[in-house]
């Protein structure tokens, strides 16, 4: 699909400085968005201003897309785009972009419009301006700028490039649950109950990832394999074999229940590799490689959420 080729695309070439307000006036987030879509209708011809701003705010009030210190990149898919574009706002004092947050005054909007039928592509747009986003000055810096051509000279300046396809770790999240080697079947437990979650990984003094526990495995290691051929269930219909397994969870090393079964990419990969992935070994998660060290992981929520309507 043409909207989805995006080999060597300089970040600068997707918005020209006609695309571009600089230091607005105004301090109302929805406001300035409207602004943005009305001068891409008229600068690039987007179609509906309405539907796109309904889009937009749907999503922004769901969940606001802060990506960087004064930084947001508020987006929306639309069927009368037939390639990814952006538009840009700057506030030289800060707008609240998202009340309730901590981190909500926002100096630098970039709007990004992309095609419907290109998965991934406002993900490949986020990738490519990562590094500018994350540095702290990067808000201030654009926002001092008096001129629309100065925004679009900043970004020419960094040569920021689109990446030729999503990766793995553009769609990672950080890993929050992890269990240590040395572990025992009791901490297992605790985490599974804790934060409800249906597999946790299993790391060396290293960080590097050697096994998974899950509560597949778990309830295998709880019930002996006679029970599964059993169908009369009353001998056990007090959870007898559930009882022994708690008079020696703390006794009992993860080494003995984890599986080395498990889906992983690397962080470079394509995204569509983990697809793959969650298919080939009949699970919801996938976890980030980078050599032998967990870096992130992927859910297929996530994936699906991420692939299909970011």
């Amino acid at each position: 699909m043409a909207a989805n080729k995006t080999n060597n695309v300089q970040f600068a070439s997707l918005f020209k400085p006609a695309y571009v307000i600089c230091q607005t006036d105004k301090t109302d987030r929805n406001a300035i968005l409207r602004d943005l879509l009305q001068k891409l209708a008229y600068e690039a011809g987007i179609g509906n201003v309405e539907e796109a701003y309904k889009e937009i705010l749907s999503r922004e009030n769901e969940a606001p897309t802060i990506v960087g210190p004064g930084i947001a990149m508020p987006h929306a898919r639309l069927d009368a785009v037939n390639k990814i574009v952006i538009g840009i706002a700057t506030s030289k004092n800060g707008i609240v972009y998202a009340p309730g947050r901590s981190d909500n005054s926002v100096k630098l909007i970039i709007l990004t419009l992309a095609p419907k039928d290109a998965p991934g592509l406002y993900l490949q747009a986020i990738s490519s301006i990562a590094k500018i986003c994350q540095d702290p000055e990067t808000a201030d810096k654009v926002a001092a700028f008096d001129l629309p051509e100065k925004v679009w000279g900043f970004f020419n300046t960094n040569g920021a490039v689109m990446p030729e396809f999503l990766r793995a770790c553009d769609i990672m999240e950080p890993v929050t649950v992890k269990l240590q080697e040395h572990d025992t079947l009791e901490r297992a437990i605790d985490l599974f109950v804790r934060h409800r979650v249906t597999q946790v990984p299993v790391l060396d003094k290293d960080g590097e990832l050697i096994g998974v526990v899950t509560t597949y495995e778990l309830l295998r290691v709880c019930l002996p394999d006679y029970v599964l051929w059993m169908d009369d269930l009353t001998p056990v219909i007090n959870f007898e074999p559930f009882a022994q397994i708690l008079r020696k969870e703390s006794k009992t090393w993860l080494a003995e229940i984890m599986t080395s079964e498990y889906a992983i990419v690397d962080e470079n990969a394509p995204a569509v590799q983990i697809a793959k992935e969650f298919t080939r070994q009949h699970t919801d998660l996938a976890y980030v490689m980078r050599g032998k060290k967990l870096v992130g992981v992927v859910s297929s929520a996530t994936f699906l959420s991420k692939v299909l309507r970011e």
